[in-house]
């Protein structure tokens, strides 16, 4: 982890772009970054994540891509272009699909002269238990799935991977300090659990070893998202 960077991700799951960027004007990029998904992505394209990295927050581009080697290069080098920070594949898109989203990444910062974005590998979803998993036919609990996945992608020259924090010191252990560790399912103290299956608090996730927190709701649902931003951050250590 890079100490001059935030270590909470704000997720900005909205559908609506404008009230995305909304949210996004109060915050400050020294605060926080910003994670970019699926559906703000479809909602609104490219656009407010370039709003974005203009006004210096790290984007994380959450598309998790998982496709043939050639389409993945080809999005990762897009994604590149944009300016994102970081960026996201699916682990379970097999060794040839890696290392070409690997080549890409590293060739289009070259080519365009921008610092490389990190390129971290999804493992196993947070929404996923163990029964899930058995059902689509993966018979390693989550923890070694995880490990599993998380080895393959360090293998192939990735930065790090998204994993629970439950398998944060696992991974630590395992891979050391370098490797990245980004952790969602990310909940306060007494909060509803909602679609996650395993989650933990900010303060439980830094100690399991997560360099940087994806959150969302308990943010971007609070009556005052600076002030719960602030919160987050006071609890880490990282007042603003």
């Amino acid at each position: 982890m890079n100490d001059n960077h935030p270590r909470v991700i704000v997720a900005l799951d909205f559908a609506n772009p404008m009230q995305a960027l909304g949210l996004a004007e109060r915050l400050d990029p020294h605060d926080c970054g910003l994670k970019v998904g699926k559906e703000l992505f479809v909602a609104g394209g490219p656009e407010p994540v370039r709003w974005m990295v203009e006004r210096g927050f790290n984007v994380f581009l959450d598309l998790k891509f998982h496709d043939i080697p050639n389409t993945v290069a080809r999005a990762c080098a897009a994604a590149t272009r944009v300016g994102v920070w970081m960026m996201n594949v699916h682990a379970a898109g097999g060794r040839a699909m890696l290392k070409a989203a690997r080549d890409a990444v590293s060739a289009t910062a070259a080519e365009t002269g921008r610092t490389r974005p990190l390129l971290i590998a999804v493992t196993a979803l947070t929404s996923l238990d163990h029964a899930a998993l058995r059902e689509v036919g993966v018979e390693l609990d989550a923890g070694r799935y995880v490990l599993r996945l998380a080895a393959l992608a360090r293998d192939c020259g990735l930065d790090g991977i998204v994993c629970s924090a439950v398998e944060a010191p696992a991974m630590r252990s395992a891979f050391g300090a370098e490797f990245s560790l980004v952790t969602p399912g990310i909940r306060l103290a007494g909060a509803a659990r909602d679609d996650q299956a395993r989650i933990v608090t900010p303060e439980a996730a830094a100690e399991a070893g997560a360099d940087y927190l994806v959150i969302g709701r308990p943010i971007t649902g609070a009556g005052d998202p600076v002030a719960a931003l602030a919160a987050i951050n006071q609890a880490l250590g990282h007042p603003a």
